[in-house]
């Protein structure tokens, strides 16, 4: 049999089940804390202590709420009795789910640390939040996963915090379904040296916007796809020095051109899409994108895009759309549909 807990424990239990056990919708009156208290916690209390600890709690800055109404007792007198107890949280039941779902759809963090994460989150509500997330159990356990993602965060912050750059091996995916490093012409595990300027993510998948040292062009590496990484001494090259950040790193649009995190050139690029794909366009290429000659069944697309990522979403969305300008991407979209239908004639 356990002892029981000393009295210097109540607040602290208090405030435990003010955590577990109550929100807006779930409130509790100083008899529930009571019960609870000689229930899961083996402590007696009277209400008087309840009360007191409670004001403690909120006088130490927790954000606790209450109802205070006025009653006459058996002497005739008028007190005040205060009631609906619960903690206001800094997540509600829809942020905490968005945030799960985030993690539950994410393609690279691995399983393990993925459900740590999501069990932390879980924390932050209390008992009533976990039938609102059945959905957890679905978590896959068969996605490739790189355990040292977290690690690489955590340098490349503190790298673009400090200004200096980052080592590291890039590393792709064999048929054997495991990491492997790339490597030179002579065979040996290729050293990257990197400018970090920026951490993103989209399409599910983390990237690095940064620069590799040997050239003066914008490089995005995928994190999950990053190992042995080292913060140097080195300080960053300055971005002015790079082609197409001379004015600095103008996310949205860097994000809106490089819709595929490829690298190259971006060029003015303008199709003529089927008009019900308007909300698939501003999905891919933001706001910016500029529509003009509106029929109501086909419109002309303005957007700046990162040529070889558009080629990409022209084979994505060819049969709403059309690439009229400029022409050498037309005749490049073209000749790669010509050979995709090569492989499918005969």
């Amino acid at each position: 049999m356990h002892p029981l807990p000393p009295k210097k424990m109540l607040i602290i239990n208090i405030l435990d089940i003010l955590k577990r056990y109550s929100d807006e919708e779930h409130r509790l009156s100083q008899k529930d804390i009571l019960e609870i208290l000689e229930n899961e916690y083996s402590m007696k209390a009277d209400r008087k202590a309840i009360k007191r600890n409670l004001m403690n709690l909120i006088e130490f800055g927790n954000d606790i709420e209450y109802s205070e109404s006025i009653r006459t007792n058996k002497k005739g007198e008028e007190e005040t009795i205060h009631t609906d107890w619960y903690m206001v949280r800094d997540f509600s039941d829809a942020e905490l789910r968005l945030l799960i779902d985030s993690l539950l759809f994410s393609k690279h963090i691995p399983y393990n640390q993925c459900k740590e994460l999501i069990d932390k989150l879980k924390g932050l509500s209390n008992t009533y939040f976990d039938a609102k997330v059945k959905h957890i159990r679905n978590l896959p356990e068969n996605m490739p996963s790189n355990k040292q993602l977290f690690l690489t965060i955590e340098i490349l912050d503190e790298a673009i915090s400090k200004c200096r750059q980052v080592s590291f091996t890039y590393n792709e995916y064999g048929t054997d379904k495991k990491l492997h490093p790339r490597r030179n012409d002579e065979g040996e595990i290729r050293e990257y040296i990197i400018n970090p300027y920026q951490i993103v993510a989209t399409n599910g998948r983390y990237y690095l916007i940064c620069n590799y040292d040997k050239y003066d062009n914008v490089s995005n590496y995928r994190l999950d796809r990053i190992t042995d990484i080292k913060l140097l001494d080195s300080p960053v090259k300055p971005m002015k020095k790079l082609a197409g950040l001379e004015k600095g790193l103008n996310l949205p649009k860097h994000m809106a051109e490089h819709i595929y995190m490829l690298v190259g050139k971006s060029v003015p690029v303008m199709f003529r899409a089927q008009s019900y794909i308007a909300g698939q366009i501003i999905d891919w290429f933001g706001t910016d994108v500029r529509f003009s000659n509106d029929n109501g069944d086909t419109v002309d697309v303005h957007v700046n895009v990162n040529e070889q990522a558009m080629v990409f979403w022209a084979l994505q969305y060819g049969e709403h759309m059309e690439i009229l300008e400029p022409v050498g991407l037309r005749e490049k979209v073209k000749d790669v549909a010509m050979e995709i239908v090569g492989k499918y004639e005969g």
